[in-house]
């Protein structure tokens, strides 16, 4: 017997009443777990490509954490400590650059920077107030990260988790397919699968883009010897997820200090300039068509609000939880929509119309 689309609706609006209590209750204690599922969700397509070579599952998955064991090795003894001292540097180093600014506009627009201008007395205080509060923000994340992720958090459960979960991966994915219920079970695999066609497209897509983005904006600012060339290139890189925005914000980051570096050696600063075309030549053509495709569903608007949303509802772990929720809101919505367009609320009782032809209108003219 199948039960009325009220009551049906009325036990899955029970379940995700309990979802997202479970989501603010909880809190930081399943935040490690999230992040391995999203470790295990964003490793998995190398495992079963891993597998179709003939390894075992096991196999693939001990040599997928072989590797990430040694990529974070490396960047915790190499690329972060120099990350985080430029940006400490940079924050101590902001009202020298002020200065610099200041000077730059009282040599050729003098009139703008008399002793009462509004302008001067701005960048005096931009400057003074990025000096005092800069490392001060800085130092509170690091130790507001430090106490929510803790170093058993961050080097034992979380791998011990993302590894367990991507050894069995398949076999949950099977297990939650049985637990669906039968009348819907084709619809919700459907719309599974394009939840989950969205979130490669995005998560594993994008993210890949970021990170060869971010990687190549921080080498090669740091090749032309630009100042804070590894903040700003692995800042443009992270942001790079919102079409332009990347490009732009690091491109006028990385110009407008390239200018207080070089001034006067064009080629320095035309070389900046280079690397940010070049950047989003790349990615405009190459990497987001190859990695993401044409599009995934996800606007950067709708994503950029759910993480707004969802952090301040429920902090990090609503932060980490707000990308698969977007893309699950998202492509039900989508569904919804669909069955609403085909339902008589919104087509009404249409009737058909038919044109009549030349025989039957020279009858009725007649």
């Amino acid at each position: 017997m199948t039960l009325p689309v009220r009551q049906q609706l009325k036990y899955w609006g029970i379940a995700a009443a309990v979802f997202i209590f479970a989501l603010w209750w909880m809190g930081d204690v399943i935040m490690p777990f999230l992040l391995g599922a999203a470790i295990a969700y964003f490793l998995d397509p190398i495992a079963d490509r891993i597998e179709a070579w003939g390894a075992s599952r096991a196999l693939a998955t001990t040599l997928i954490t072989l590797c990430a064991v040694m990529i974070f090795v490396v960047l915790a003894l190499l690329v972060i400590p120099t990350l985080i001292n430029q940006t400490i540097q940079l924050f101590q180093t902001a009202p020298e650059l002020i200065d610099k600014f200041q000077a730059f506009l009282t040599q050729h627009f003098p009139e703008l920077l008399n002793e009462e201008s509004v302008l001067r007395s701005t960048l005096a205080s931009v400057g003074e107030t990025l000096q005092s509060k800069g490392g001060e923000l800085l130092n509170s994340a690091l130790v507001s990260v430090g106490s929510m992720l803790n170093l058993v958090v961050l080097f034992v459960i979380v791998p011990v988790v993302a590894f367990y979960l991507l050894y069995d991966w398949d076999r949950m994915v099977a297990n939650v397919d049985s637990l669906l219920p039968r009348e819907h079970a084709p619809v919700i695999r459907q719309l599974a699968r394009d939840i989950d066609k969205t979130l490669a497209g995005f998560l594993r897509g994008m993210g890949s883009v970021c990170l060869i983005l971010g990687s190549f904006y921080a080498v090669a600012l740091m090749l032309v010897g630009l100042q804070f060339g590894l903040v700003i290139g692995a800042f443009a890189g992270l942001i790079t997820f919102i079409p332009y925005v990347g490009s732009l914000v690091g491109g006028a980051m990385a110009i407008g200090l390239a200018l207080f570096q070089f001034w006067g050696d064009w080629v320095m600063i035309g070389l900046v300039a280079g690397i940010f075309a070049v950047g989003q030549m790349v990615e405009g053509n190459f990497l987001t068509p190859r990695l993401v495709g044409s599009s995934v569903g996800l606007h950067p608007v709708w994503l950029i609000f759910a993480l707004s949303a969802f952090g301040s509802l429920f902090g990090f772990v609503g932060m980490l939880a707000a990308v698969p929720l977007a893309a699950a809101i998202g492509v039900i919505a989508r569904f919804l929509i669909r069955r609403y367009k085909d339902s008589t609320l919104y087509r009404g009782h249409e009737t058909p119309t038919t044109v009549p032809t030349d025989d039957s209108a020279s009858r009725i003219a007649d």
